[in-house]
C-alpha cells in the first residue's frame, strides 16, 4: 500500500472512534454546553438591567418585562412540547432503522449509530428542551422596573433561535433517515467506509528481510470479545522506548478470549505491561475503524439475503456487487497480508497481519457465488466484475479469480438444465440483465 496521503495515528484516535460508536456522548456533553450556555444567556440578562437601572431607563426595562411577559407563554409551550417531540421522531425513526436491518443486514444499525446528523438532532432536541426549562427559573413575579432583577430577553431570543435550529434538524434528520432505508445509500456508506480504512493503513516499503526471532508474548487478560482495533500510535511508542519489534498475532476482527497471546514481542526484552495498558481494544461486535475486511463482510451479508429464496432481491445483489468490485480494483495492485508500522526515524514497530488478496476475494465471491447459481442477474454481474478484475490483476492475483470463475460456471451447468439458459447465464454483463 502507498504511503501516498496517509497520517499518522493518533493517541487519541482510537478513542475518538469509540465514542463515535456510542450514542450518548454527544448528547450529554450538548447538556452540559446548554446549562454553561444559560449560565452565560442569564448573567447577560442581569447586567443589562442592572445597567438600565443606573441609567434611570426604566422605560426601557418595562419593555422587556412586556417582551418577557409575551414570551413566558412560547417558553412555557416549547418546554411542554418538545420532549413529546422528541419521543414521537425517535419512535418512528427507530422503526425504520429495523426495517432496515431487516431488509438488508443487522450491521447498518452501526450507521445509524454512528451518524453525526442523528447524534447532533437529538442533542440540539434535548438541549432546548433543558434550556427552555432554566428559562423558566429566570422569570420573576416582580413588575417593579426598580427591583427586578433579571428579566430573561437573551434567555428567551436564544430559546427561540434553538427552537429554529431544531426544525432545521429535524428536516436534514427525516431526510437522512429515509436514505438509510434505500439500499443505494448504504452500500454507498459502507464502501466510503471502507476506503477510509483502507487510506488509515501504511505500508510502503516492507522491512528488508524478516524479523528477529520472537522474545516474548502479551496475552488477552480482558473479557473475551471481538477485536475492534488497537492504539497504533501507543503501541509504536512503547516498542521505540524499548528498542524492539511488535507483531500483533490476531487479525483485527477476530474472536479473542481470556489467555489468547494477542502480542508478540521480536529483538529484546518486553516492554512493561503498563505501556502496553488500554492498546487492544476487545468489544462485542467489530467496528470498520481499521478492520479491512468488514466492509466486504457487510456487502456480503446484504447481497446473500437479497439472493435468498424468502427476500428474492437480485438486483440488490448486484448493486452490492458493484461495490465490491470496485473495492476490490481499488486493491488489485497493492501488497497486502502485513502492514509495518514505523516510528519517525522510519524503523518498523509495529507488524499488524492484515487479509491476503485471495482472502479478500474469497470474502467478497464465496457465499454470493453459492447462492447465485438460480439468479442470472447475479451471476452475469459476478462474471463481469471477475473478468474485469482478471485484466487488472497481475499474473500471480489472476488464480483466485480463476477459481471462483470456473466454479461458477460449473454450478450452473450442474443446475440449469436447458443449454439456452446456461448461455444466458453465462453471459458477462456488468448490469446482470442490463
Amino acid at each position: 500500500m502507498s504511503d501516498r496521503g496517509y497520517r499518522p495515528p493518533r493517541v487519541l484516535s482510537p478513542l475518538r472512534e469509540h465514542l463515535r460508536e456510542t450514542f450518548w456522548f454527544a448528547p450529554a456533553l450538548t447538556l452540559v454546553c446548554a446549562i454553561v450556555l444559560w449560565f452565560v444567556a442569564s448573567e447577560i440578562d442581569k447586567q443589562l438591567i442592572v445597567y438600565l437601572q443606573n441609567e434611570q431607563a426604566y422605560d426601557e426595562i418595562k419593555d422587556l418585562l412586556s417582551i418577557a411577559e409575551d414570551t413566558q407563554t412560547i417558553v412555557v409551550t416549547i418546554s411542554s412540547a418538545m420532549m413529546t417531540f422528541i419521543g414521537v421522531v425517535f419512535s418512528i425513526s427507530l422503526v425504520a432503522v429495523q426495517m432496515a436491518s431487516g431488509q438488508l443486514t443487522p450491521r447498518v444499525v452501526r450507521i445509524f449509530v454512528r451518524s453525526r446528523i442523528s447524534k447532533l438532532t437529538l442533542s440540539v432536541f434535548l438541549a432546548t428542551f433543558v434550556f427552555s426549562l432554566l428559562v423558566l427559573s429566570s422569570y420573576e413575579s416582580e413588575k417593579d422596573p426598580r427591583l427586578v432583577t433579571s428579566v430573561p430577553f437573551v434567555q428567551s431570543v436564544l430559546t427561540a433561535v434553538l427552537v429554529g435550529l431544531s426544525l432545521l434538524l429535524f428536516i436534514a434528520y427525516v431526510s437522512s433517515t429515509l436514505r438509510l432505508m434505500q439500499v443505494g445509500p448504504v452500500v454507498d456508506r459502507i464502501t466510503r467506509d471502507s476506503f477510509r480504512v483502507l487510506g488509515r493503513m501504511p505500508s510502503g516499503l516492507p522491512q528488508e528481510g524478516p524479523i528477529t526471532a520472537e522474545t516474548g508474548q502479551f496475552v488477552h487478560e480482558g473479557r473475551a470479545g471481538v477485536l475492534r482495533d488497537v492504539n497504533v500510535a501507543r503501541l509504536v511508542r512503547a516498542a521505540r522506548q524499548q528498542g524492539v519489534v511488535l507483531r500483533l498475532i490476531p487479525r483485527i476482527g477476530d474472536f479473542v478470549v481470556p489467555g489468547t497471546p494477542v502480542l508478540a514481542v521480536h529483538g529484546g526484552s518486553a516492554p512493561p505491561r503498563r505501556a502496553l495498558r488500554y492498546t487492544v481494544s476487545v468489544g462485542v461486535e467489530r467496528t470498520l475503524h481499521q478492520d479491512l475486511a468488514f466492509g466486504l463482510r457487510q456487502l456480503s451479508d446484504i447481497a446473500l439475503r437479497a439472493v435468498s429464496p424468502a427476500v428474492n432481491d437480485p438486483t440488490t445483489a448486484v448493486q452490492c456487487l458493484d461495490r465490491i468490485v470496485q473495492f476490490l480494483t481499488a486493491l488489485v495492485d497493492l501488497p497486502l497480508g502485513a502492514v509495518h508500522h514505523r516510528d519517525r526515524e522510519g524503523a518498523v514497530r509495529l507488524v499488524q497481519d492484515v487479509p491476503g488478496w485471495a482472502d479478500l476475494v474469497d470474502l467478497g465471491f464465496e457465499e454470493i457465488r453459492r447462492c447465485a447459481v438460480n439468479s442470472p442477474q447475479v451471476t452475469r454481474r459476478l462474471l463481469a466484475g471477475i473478468d474485469d478484475l482478471a485484466l487488472l490483476a497481475a499474473p500471480d492475483r489472476q488464480k483466485p479469480l480463476i477459481r471462483h470463475r470456473a466454479l461458477l460456471v460449473q454450478a450452473v451447468e450442474r443446475t440449469v438444465p436447458d443449454a439456452a439458459e446456461r448461455e444466458f447465464a453465462l453471459l458477462p454483463d456488468r448490469q446482470g440483465i442490463g
